[in-house]
């Protein structure tokens, strides 16, 4: 033993060929960081000649107590196990590691003993370190998705776009998932560390860390902070403060910070699109293919009997029991085989991390296979019943009568879950995804669905209505006047007299009512098969003091007519527009020298705003930084703005930009940068 104590090895983890080569080398190319049922070679270089007949042996050690211990193999083994191979060449050891497609994502500890042939320690090295993720280009691995488009979309891109608005009315806002940015993958493990399995049991936790469903699952507790160290409090009214509005909000990698430096706090505020962004991004960060998506009319059925009922006495609307639509509602797909499940549920599952139901107890949704909730198969887990009410829920109107008694109006079977929208590989434009979740509308396979769904049917003897009620509108420009349209069509032969109570109010993307705007109620007289039109006008004024970030006017009518049973009802939600940024950044960008960018706005109000301030941020190209306005934007004001900064990385990047005011919020604005590497000139 006296000649081995001076044996001295230098380790060399290749960290920047094996980082290009499992395609890691955007997170970091010092640490080594490799992807599962791929092998990776690392090499020791010893300072004296290797004593004869010495063999090595190779311990991991995973968790901060070192939980799961795990001893590699010298040669493939039957099972999926690590395992290493050995190449000697004078005083270096190559070693080629092999990790099973199933392994524990995770950071190891990797530890080397060079044994003697008495079995006697000659050297231990032990302060070698890599993480290891999930590998979709793995065929062996549960995400692999085979793909190289895919793969390009929706684990390498760091830029997204959320779409909102209404399912007729469909805008979009950039956001930056920046999943390769500094410190963002030792937050992803972070929050996996703080999950409440975790604490309760490490060793458990650990062992199930191999498999996408346990983390999906439990992401998307770790995403909002309801029951447990969670990233993110949600909030859908003011005030934010003390908390940045989830409007300000352009990306996740400052949220998923500020969770980190407070120690685990969460962060205030978010609502389902910033909840699902910031899935995203981890999802992706960790090597689980996935992609956001906008459900536009999405069900939210609090008492799960897929219906929505709202109840009327004319002068408001109220969803009972809680039952909501919303305007549009963001989840997460994400892309893995389902072993827990019979087949037919593989590929893509409904994650969604918005607190909204428990499930098993916890604020949390799926895994739940997209296929199920086409095929109406609600037993599947998880969540399938709450999914499927989401894009297929029935909305049934009830009049409440003066003596109590609710009288039904109308049931609308076609209005929820339309447009059901993601980005596409090809670039920034929208993808409609509603097939995947649904038979188109009247098929035979739709009413088969609805059948073993459980789903009401509606009474198809029910004699059909004379009149018709319709509402019809423009697409308002927020800070202009304008006019909603109510027509009444008297489809039958004779006249008809009726009751005509007309209403406008203020709602949030998400049904929470917020103010009114004016009501009416006249009498009307439409002659045999002619139309009868009222006209609401709606001024700057009667909205915009109850208008949230996402300005949305609720127009409903309600027609009582003396000779029809059942009173005939007609809601719509009007989103108003909002400007956007113009961004600019003119000339070549080169890594490590300065860029300059232009920013510019013009005020569309008929009144100043005060308090702006504009946010910029872009993955690879500088952290969330704001500039403050000084003084008021008067109407009509085109304000400009300038910005210098350096880029980190290289590539394709997008430069986001945010705007808030008092009476203007979460405008945004967006430009493609391409960064190019200086090559430095080659003499020969």
């Amino acid at each position: 033993m006296a000649n081995s104590r001076g044996l001295g090895f230098e380790v060399d983890l290749r960290s920047r060929q094996n980082n290009s080569a499992h395609r890691t080398r955007e997170i970091d190319q010092q640490r080594l960081i490799v992807r599962r049922g791929q092998p990776f070679s690392i090499t020791l270089q010893c300072s004296d000649s290797l004593p004869p007949k010495h063999h090595l042996e190779l311990v991991l050690h995973l968790g901060k107590r070192d939980e799961v211990v795990t001893k590699l193999q010298k040669q493939r083994g039957a099972g999926d196990k690590w395992w290493f191979e050995q190449q000697e060449a004078q005083d270096e050891l190559l070693l080629t590691l092999h990790s099973p497609a199933d392994a524990v994502v995770g950071c190891y500890r990797l530890v080397a003993l060079l044994m003697s042939p008495q079995g006697q320690i000659l050297k231990k090295m032990d302060d070698m370190k890599f993480h290891l993720l999930f590998n979709p280009w793995c065929k062996d691995d549960a995400v692999y998705l085979p793909d190289e488009r895919l793969l390009q979309e929706y684990i390498m891109n760091e830029h997204g776009v959320i779409y909102m608005g209404a399912w007729d009315h469909i805008n979009s806002i950039p956001w930056n998932y920046g999943q390769f940015e500094d410190n963002v993958m030792d937050i992803c493990f972070e929050m996996l560390d703080n999950s409440l399995e975790a604490l309760k049991d490490s060793k458990m936790d650990l062992e199930n860390r191999c498999d996408p469903v346990y983390v999906g699952r439990t992401l998307t507790a770790m995403v909002n902070s309801n029951d447990d160290r969670g990233v993110l409090t949600g909030r859908w009214f003011e005030p934010y403060s003390p908390g940045v509005p989830p409007y300000r909000w352009s990306g996740s990698v400052p949220i998923l910070r500020q969770w980190s430096k407070a120690g685990a706090r969460a962060v205030k505020y978010g609502q389902c699109w910033v909840f699902a962004g910031v899935a995203c991004t981890v999802l992706r960060c960790l090597g689980i293919p996935t992609r956001l998506i906008t459900n536009f009319s999405s069900a939210h059925d609090v008492d799960g009997n897929l219906a929505l009922d709202f109840v009327t006495n004319k002068k408001e609307t109220e969803n009972e029991k809680s039952d909501s639509k919303w305007n549009f509602h963001c989840w997460v797909e994400s892309w893995m085989t389902r072993k827990d499940l019979p087949k037919g549920n593989d590929g893509w599952q409904v994650l969604d991390p918005t607190p909204q139901e428990l499930s098993d107890g916890v604020f949390c949704c799926g895994p739940c296979p997209v296929n199920a909730i086409k095929e109406g198969n609600l037993g599947v887990k998880y969540d399938a019943a709450f999914v499927f009410a989401e894009v297929n829920a029935d909305i049934v109107y009830w009049m409440l009568q003066g003596n109590g008694q609710r009288q039904k109006m109308s049931v609308d079977v076609a209005s929820v879950g339309k447009n059901i929208s993601t980005k596409s590989v090809y670039g920034d434009q929208r993808e409609d995804v509603t097939l995947n979740y649904k038979y188109p509308e009247g098929s035979k396979e739709e009413r088969d669905v609805y059948k073993k769904a459980g789903r009401r049917s509606t009474d198809e003897t029910t004699k059909p209505a004379r009149l018709k009620l319709s509402i019809k509108h423009a697409k308002p420009v927020f800070g202009t006047d304008f006019d909603v349209i109510f027509e009444v069509e008297n489809q039958g032969g004779e006249q008809a007299n009726a009751q005509l109570t007309l209403q406008a109010t203020t709602v949030t993307y998400n049904a929470l009512h917020r103010g009114d705007c004016c009501r009416k109620s006249l009498s009307v007289t439409v002659p045999a098969h002619q139309t009868h039109q009222e006209v609401l006008r709606l001024r700057y004024e009667h909205y915009a003091k109850h208008a949230s970030e996402h300005p949305v006017v609720r127009a409903m009518a309600v027609l009582e007519a003396r000779d029809e049973n059942e009173p005939i009802m007609a809601v719509t939600n009007i989103p108003l527009e909002t400007p956007e940024l113009l961004v600019q950044v003119p000339g070549k960008a080169l890594l490590t020298e300065k860029v300059t960018a232009f920013i510019s706005f013009i005020n569309p109000l008929p009144v100043p705003l005060k308090g702006g301030v504009f946010t910029v941020e872009g993955a690879g190209l500088l952290p969330a930084t704001e500039i403050p306005v000084s003084g008021d934007i008067s109407p009509g004001q085109k304000m400009s703005v300038k910005l210098s900064f350096v880029p980190m990385r290289p590539g394709v990047r997008k430069l986001l930009v945010d705007f808030d005011s008092d009476r203007l919020k979460g405008i945004k604005g967006v430009a493609t940068v391409v960064i190019r590497k200086i090559y430095s000139p080659i003499f020969y």
